[in-house]
């Protein structure tokens, strides 16, 4: 039952970062550049602070401290597992997107 609810907020605040970046492609998309390594920094930021988290909860547990139980240790690890993922797969995209713009007929 726990588990249902923490994979709940964890999609509910996959959504609420997904509105979050609607609404500032929404907010400036002359500005271009700036705007877009600027999330994208902040989203590489994001996983960093989680896959730290996630470390730290682990070896907390390891050690016995703490009130933490194996399934919310498990559930941080998958977090940063799955947000890493997600990570290396946009990286692959964009990389794919400059490939093919360079490609492209002059």
């Amino acid at each position: 039952m726990n588990t249902n609810m923490n994979i709940d907020q964890v999609l509910a605040q996959l959504r609420a970062m997904s509105a979050q970046a609607g609404d500032r492609a929404e907010e400036s998309p002359r500005s271009g550049g700036a705007d877009f390594g600027a999330l994208l920094k902040q989203s590489i930021d994001q996983v960093n602070e989680i896959q730290q988290e996630a470390s730290a909860m682990r070896e907390s547990f390891e050690r016995g401290e703490g009130d933490m139980d194996l399934a919310q240790v498990m559930i941080a690890a998958q977090k940063s597992s799955l947000s890493f993922e997600a990570m290396v797969q946009v990286r692959n995209k964009l990389i794919e997107a400059y490939k093919d713009v360079m490609n492209m007929p002059i």
